[in-house]
């Protein structure tokens, strides 16, 4: 006989906060279940509901927010006891002096992750003893040393010091060429093969750094492209990852893109499962959004890093674009100036345009041009027959995907990316005419949106539907073949996994990704609590050769003036484990 819910289980929830999610009601009953005060109860879901936030932990000042009593110091007093408790004493809530609360779990993540960090920062790799000379470094760079250059030179240098190397910079900066010239130096210098893993958060991220590593030549071998849960082998079910220090990953060197998507507990599986005479190196862009999970370790870890003389940490600024008025542009998005980005539209020559588009009427007409805009690209081709010439096609179909992207900063409501998708899926879908089947026709994007074991295919992947020769109709995938090529295959209608559309994406499904033209979509109210300075810099990053944004100017105002600031410690753990050097 099934065990019956203990009554308290099923206590009404009358008076929560409205924002707390179910999840976030759970763990409030779940207290009061297991014998926990109200007001530890309370606790626990604003400590659930932060982690929603995006916060690793609590902080005091926003417990009145997110639903939990006041926390001053005599309620934590009075709350201390088997649920509420110092580090040491291995209570579910964590007490961090007066300033926030944890979750066991993330206070466990950051600590760890504090400690590994210096553990690789301190430790030496025998290729360090290896001085690498002007001559190789002008070998790599194609001549001498030049103002543009020198940062991607030292990175070469400092990649060579310790396990762990972080390389940041914006868009266009030539963060994969230096991880190119970073593994060449790296290759040169070392006795054996070397075991290289690329990864990325997600697989379109790992596909595209493994293309650009291949375009550039000079590789010995073809590094294995992952995403990073592939990586660390991820056991959804069990939420446990398959790769830890006990199973370490099959690698001498690990080089993981798109770093600042990393959360917290994905960057300490990372460290755990990296072997003791392996390398690390993080790549990304510190000023982009955090990841959606809880903690910004990357923006932590180059913080911490900074102090740090010498660092294991490049930054890169000159940006290599040929396009020169998007690097301006992101230059004053990412520094939250108001004048200068002003400056730079009016100096862009229509390659940035902003259009007050704060009506769902508005909207409506701009998702209209879109659709025609899309449809003027050419009907989508019908495959042959021949197995590898289909390939080709689809493959060249697939990165045509790339020239354009509509964004959202919101999922849900007129100006969100479902009703995004679902008019501009109607509108093409009315323009394949009789090439449709049902809902599906040539053309369709689709975004597999979980991990599926059965198809080999991860939360990201994007797919595109293509009319095979006999009129069938499949939709196909560019992914990691794992070595190191891409290559493509199709599925079935009935076999995909669980997926949304994709013409229209959120801007956090967008990281990892670049696309010639970019619209972004703003919700027209200047409070909304997801606009900030870095989601709008990540929304027109994504942007390679032109940018619209949709959306009022006090809009754009407000996302400068709000910068991210998520809570936690981690940035205060590396410090005090790095310690002066």
């Amino acid at each position: 006989m099934s065990a019956q819910p203990h009554p308290l289980m099923l206590r009404s929830t009358t008076g929560l906060p409205e924002h707390w999610r179910p999840i976030d009601r759970l763990l409030h009953r779940w207290v009061l279940a297991h014998g926990g005060s109200n007001d530890l109860a309370r606790l626990g879901g604003a400590l659930s509901a932060a982690t929603g936030e995006g916060h690793s932990a609590l902080a005091v000042e926003d417990a009145l927010r997110l639903g939990a009593p006041t926390l001053d110091r005599d309620t934590l007093d009075a709350l201390a006891g088997p649920w509420l408790g110092r580090p040491e004493d291995d209570t579910p809530f964590v007490r961090d002096g007066e300033v926030r609360v944890y979750l066991r779990r993330y206070w466990r993540a950051e600590t760890a992750i504090a400690d590994a960090v210096a553990g690789a920062v301190r430790a030496t790799l025998p290729v360090a003893a290896t001085a690498i000379d002007d001559a190789i470094l002008d070998d790599l760079f194609g001549g001498p040393a030049a103002p543009d250059s020198e940062p991607q030179r030292e990175a070469v240098r400092r990649c060579l010091r310790t396990r762990l190397f972080v390389l940041t910079g914006g868009p266009g900066t030539g963060k994969t060429t230096t991880v190119r010239r970073m593994l060449i130096a790296r290759q040169r210098l070392q006795d054996a093969p070397l075991a290289v893993r690329v990864a990325a958060p997600t697989g379109k991220a790992a596909q595209r750094l493994a293309e650009s590593l291949r375009e550039g030549g000079g590789l010995q071998g073809d590094p294995v492209a992952l995403t990073v849960h592939r990586l660390l082998e991820v056991q959804p079910r069990a939420q446990t990852f398959g790769r830890h220090r006990d199973r370490p990953v099959d690698a001498d060197l690990v080089v993981v893109d798109e770093a600042s998507m990393l959360d917290l507990e994905t960057l300490q599986a990372l460290l755990d499962a990296l072997p003791p005479h392996a390398a690390l190196w993080l790549v990304g862009d510190a000023d982009q959004l955090s990841p959606v999970g809880p903690g910004s370790a990357l923006q932590d870890l180059v913080q911490a890093l900074d102090a740090l003389d010498p660092t294991p940490l490049v930054r890169l600024a000159h940006s290599f674009r040929a396009d020169g008025a998007l690097s301006v542009v992101n230059g004053a998005l990412r520094r939250g100036d108001g004048a200068a980005l002003a400056d730079a539209i009016d100096r862009s020559a229509g390659a940035v345009r902003v259009l007050g588009t704060t009506t769902p009427a508005g909207v409506q007409a701009a998702l209209r041009d879109w659709a025609e805009a899309l449809d003027a690209e050419g009907p989508m081709p019908d495959l042959p027959a021949d197995p590898t010439s289909a390939a080709g096609i689809a493959t060249t179909a697939l990165r045509s995907l790339r020239a354009r992207q509509w964004l959202c900063a919101v999922r849900e409501g007129a100006f969100g990316s479902v009703e995004a998708n679902q008019r501009l899926d109607a509108a093409l879908r009315r323009r394949a005419g009789r090439a449709a089947l049902g809902e599906w026709y040539p053309g369709r994007r689709v975004l597999v949106t979980r991990n599926d074991a059965d198809t080999g295919l991860f939360n990201g992947d994007v797919g595109l539907c293509l009319a095979d020769a006999d009129g069938r109709l499949r939709v196909w995938f560019e992914a990691s073949s794992g070595s190191g090529s891409a290559t493509v295959r199709a599925l079935p209608l009935g076999a995909l996994p669980a997926f949304d559309l994709a013409f229209a994406l959120t801007v956090h499904k967008s990281q990892g990704s670049e696309y010639g033209e970019v619209a972004v979509l703003l919700p027209p109210d200047p409070t909304h609590r997801v606009l900030s300075r870095e989601l709008l810099y990540t929304a027109a990053s994504r942007a390679k050769r032109a940018l619209t944004l949709h959306a009022e100017d006090r809009v754009i105002d407000a996302c400068l003036a709000r910068p991210v600031r998520r809570a936690g410690g981690l940035h205060m753990r590396l410090a005090e484990a790095l310690g002066p050097r």
